[in-house]
């Protein structure tokens, strides 16, 4: 179990804010901010590059907020390698090993195992500069899970990597985790890595975690502004709520939304997934609480799925599968329906 109790750091143009997380034991925990969130000070920070200047970081219950790095079983993986670029592959990946003085016979056993989990055990004579960006960042994981550590941070491990080599060491990471139960702490931009690796992703801004949760509820249900926008929330609009016999009608600035998802009056934030609303040439027959009259705006090959653009008083983005966009024979110009549950309207 890693605990971050109440960290704070101040770097000047990086800082750390009261920040608290707990992390069970063999969880994949995936941060995601923008840049300048402090993602990386807070991993150098559990990793005891920084000493918080209040708060403290403990691991299996013993506080290690100012033990050294090498004391810590911590070990972290930097997007850029940062292998030494004068030793082999395995001399790479047995230096910590080497360090801790293990008897030859075990260095070389860990050595094998981990070249071979990574995939690279017919690479250990190279040196890094003649691989590739895979196989140098394959070379900087192994280098890390020899060491066999308590937790594994991993900061934008992939982002340098080419399309395909990225999706190829994404599984491996996901493997690696699966076979090892290792506790990780991962910082990246890349979406589709939160939901293919997390357990759990954390939202940073301005030097705070501000939502902590499964990636789907952080996703769909976004608890602030901020987080809508970054992680990329369509159909977000503003309005008043007002509690109305269990259910809740938001008035925005040009329809009456109701939702079940909210239970306080005032200002609020709304957000219905594009996905989640659906589209009709007629009026809907079924009793939906959510129906409206628009036009259709806009619409986009987005390749897999057809994003359709609906003006119903506010511009709602819908979703559509080919097969059901081209059975519902819609152009630019045309009438239509738009309806929508309100459990899918998301209040903040």
């Amino acid at each position: 179990m890693l605990h971050i109790e109440h960290v704070s750091k101040d770097m000047g143009e990086f800082t750390l804010k009261d920040i608290s997380l707990e992390v069970p034991q063999g969880e994949y925990v995936v941060i995601i901010g923008p840049t300048g969130a402090g993602k990386t000070i807070l991993l150098e920070t559990v990793a005891g590059i920084y000493q918080p200047e209040s708060g403290r970081v403990c691991l299996r219950g013993r506080d290690i907020t100012h033990e050294e790095p090498r004391n810590r079983n911590i070990c972290m993986v930097y997007q850029d390698y940062m292998l030494f670029p004068h030793l082999s592959v395995h001399d790479n990946i047995s230096f910590g090993l080497r360090n801790r003085k293990l008897e030859k016979p075990e260095i070389e056993r860990r050595v094998e195992e981990s070249a071979a989990l990574l995939g690279i055990s017919h690479l250990l004579h190279r040196c890094p500069d003649t691989l590739s960006g895979g196989e140098q960042q394959r070379a900087a994981i192994a280098r890390a899970i020899v060491m066999e550590p308590s937790v594994l941070l991993l900061d934008e491990p992939l982002s340098a990597l080419d399309g395909r080599t990225r999706e190829a060491l994404r599984k491996e990471l996901q493997r690696l985790h699966d076979a090892m139960d290792i506790t990780v702490l991962h910082i990246t931009h890349n979406f589709e890595e939160v939901f293919s690796l997390a357990d759990r992703v954390a939202v940073m801004n301005h030097g705070e975690i501000v939502q902590v949760g499964a990636p789907d509820e952080v996703f769909r249900k976004p608890n602030c502004e901020f987080i809508a926008d970054f992680v990329g929330v369509e159909n977000l609009f503003k309005g008043m709520c007002r509690l109305d016999n269990g259910n809740a009608v938001i008035e925005t600035e040009a329809l009456c939304l109701v939702s079940t998802t909210c239970s306080r009056d005032g200002e609020v934030f709304v957000s219905i997934r594009p996905e989640d609303i659906m589209v009709s040439r007629a009026k809907p027959e079924i009793s939906a609480q959510n129906v409206f009259s628009g036009k259709v705006t806009e619409s986009v090959d987005a390749g897999m799925v057809m994003r359709v653009v609906v003006d119903a008083g506010l511009p709602f983005v819908v979703t559509l599968t080919r097969q059901a966009y081209q059975d519902l024979d819609i152009k630019e110009g045309d009438p239509v329906y738009i309806l929508f549950k309100a459990a899918s309207v998301h209040v903040f």
